[in-house]
C-alpha cells in the first residue's frame, strides 16, 4: 500500500520515527511530502499536500501528524472526499476504517508514542470497511459535500 505522509514541525519527530519503523515492511510505501525539519511551518500546507496525493490517486491513503492532530484533522476534512480521522488508540484506528472508511489517519505528535503509532498504522492499514449501515451514512456525508458551495 502506498501512503502519503506529512507533518508540521511538531509532528516531524514522530513522522521520521514511523518511517524508520516501517523501513523493512514491504507492505507499505511512504511518500513523504514534508516537512523536513523541526523549523516552524504551517500545518495546512502539509495537509493539503497529502490530500492532493490522495485525490490525484498517487497514493491509496494518507497520514498526517501535527502537535495535537486537531489542526491537521480540521484542514484535511475541508476537502471533498477526504475522511480524516484523528485517532489516539488502536480501537479508534480500527473503527475509523470499519465504520468511516477513513482514507486519512491523523496522529497527535506530542501525545503519541512511536510504538503505539506503529501498531495503529498496521491496524488501520489492514482493516476493511464494513459497509452496510455505514455505507448509508457515508452517502449522507457525500450528499452534504455536494451541497457545499464556495
Amino acid at each position: 500500500m502506498k501512503i502519503a505522509i506529512g507533518s508540521d514541525h511538531a509532528g516531524f519527530g514522530l513522522k521520521e520515527s514511523i518511517k524508520m519503523e516501517f523501513k523493512k515492511d514491504s507492505s507499505l510505501e511512504f511518500v513523504d511530502v514534508g516537512t523536513s525539519s523541526i523549523e516552524s511551518v504551517d500545518y495546512p500546507d502539509y495537509a493539503e499536500k497529502v490530500v492532493e496525493k490522495i485525490r490525484n490517486n498517487e497514493v491509496e491513503r494518507g497520514i498526517l501528524i501535527c502537535g495535537t492532530g486537531i489542526g491537521m484533522s480540521i484542514t484535511a476534512n475541508k476537502f471533498k472526499g477526504i475522511r480524516a480521522t484523528l485517532c489516539f488508540n488502536e480501537e479508534l484506528a480500527s473503527l475509523s476504517r470499519k465504520h468511516n472508511n477513513s482514507n486519512l489517519l491523523v496522529l497527535p505528535g506530542r501525545f503519541m508514542e512511536v510504538s503505539r503509532a506503529v501498531r495503529m498504522i498496521k491496524i488501520w492499514q489492514k482493516t476493511l470497511f464494513e459497509g452496510g449501515r455505514h455505507e448509508r451514512r457515508l452517502k449522507k456525508i457525500e450528499d452534504i459535500e455536494k451541497k457545499e458551495v464556495e
